[in-house]
């Protein structure tokens, strides 16, 4: 039986934030260093966003989170929860969110966790975030989908793995910007992609990464909340799925009857690159700065594993109030400062001493 996901109360989102670092490199700098590994005319992207030497999840988490408390326009202790979905967290034993929720004021009566579900972490945090509001446990909780996503020199993966994502306070209907239709979440072992303990970089099995990977789990959640909500591609404004590189996610919409309009606003990845947990999230961010009260708009991620959780949203007349409290999306997008790969791969520790 496929049982839509939806709250007992009403529940939604009540301020957002987007967080990408100023650092870009262009791909032709990685192909010049790494001749042959990639075709140098047919990249998978123009640039991708590089963390800073004294940024990662933590630092870039809090900056999203500042965002979304502005635009929520709350006291931080009245958040009760804060989880963070990533699969760079700084430490293998000692969580995120306790620094996170600290350095927000939002301690000590709350709760903090990290969770992985690779690229769709930051949505599974949305997911517990909107059962635990939905449930009347707590008025607020944050959720953030935040990486510093990590590829092996010269491996494909280097080409799009970037850093960046996005926060979210989730709280009932009547206080939010944009509420919950619902959600549905569909689930299967696609050994598509993975990293075992102590390996530095993931592994990836090519064959498995398009179908039945990506397109077979978005392809499923996205077809199953539609129909499930009776809605069809015609009913929605925006939509924002995970963006590996600039192909799949426009190739998904196409299959699924979405026009290219829909999903612009949304695709960053040829600027920004693949950010993983925070990928599919950080484009909803540019939707809803668009976005305009009564839009409805799609999110669904895609989480090697694998999964895709689908979510509806319905903006609200708080949009309007609340998108210039803080700096959109386009703004950290367009902020940039171009490095070398010497620079980066010295960022990026890839290079032993």
């Amino acid at each position: 039986m496929k049982q839509l996901l939806q709250p007992i109360r009403k529940t939604g989102i009540a301020g957002y934030g987007a967080y990408i670092p100023r650092y870009r490199i262009e791909t032709s700098e990685i192909s010049r260093v790494w001749r042959g590994a990639q075709d140098g005319n047919h990249l998978p992207i123009r640039q991708k966003s590089v963390p800073g030497p004294d940024e990662d999840t933590i630092t870039m988490s809090i900056e999203a989170g500042k965002n979304a408390l502005l635009r929520a326009q709350i006291e931080p202790a009245s958040v009760r929860a804060v989880w963070i979905g990533s699969e760079s967290h700084p430490y293998a034993v000692k969580p995120s969110g306790t620094v996170v929720a600290q350095a927000l004021h939002i301690y000590p009566a709350n709760t903090a966790a990290d969770l992985e579900f690779a690229c769709k972490a930051g949505t599974e945090a949305m997911q517990a975030a909107l059962g635990y509001v939905g449930s009347g446990m707590a008025d607020y909780a944050m959720a953030i989908g935040m990486d510093t996503a990590q590829g092996r020199p010269g491996d494909a993966l280097e080409y799009t793995a970037a850093a960046g994502g996005a926060a979210f306070v989730i709280a009932a209907a009547e206080k939010s910007i944009a509420i919950l239709e619902g959600a549905f979440s569909y689930v299967t072992d696609t050994p598509d992609f993975f990293r075992r303990n102590y390996e530095k970089y993931p592994q990836h099995g090519n064959r498995f990464t398009g179908e039945p990977a990506y397109f077979h789990h978005i392809r499923s959640s996205v077809t199953i909340l539609m129909e499930s909500l009776s809605l069809t591609p015609a009913d929605f404004k925006y939509v924002s799925f995970h963006q590996p590189n600039s192909k799949f996610p426009l190739k998904m919409a196409r299959e699924l009857g979405f026009k290219r309009e829909q999903i612009e606003v949304s695709l960053l990845s040829p600027v920004v690159g693949n950010v993983y947990a925070g990928s599919s999230v950080l484009g909803f961010t540019a939707a809803l700065d668009a976005a305009q009260p009564g839009d409805r708009i799609l999110l669904a991620s895609f989480g090697s594993g694998a999964g895709s959780d689908a979510f509806s949203f319905v903006v609200t007349e708080r949009i309007l109030e609340a998108k210039d409290k803080a700096p959109r999306t386009a703004w950290y997008v367009q902020r940039k400062k171009t490095i070398d790969y010497a620079t980066y791969a010295r960022w990026r520790g890839k290079i032993y001493k």
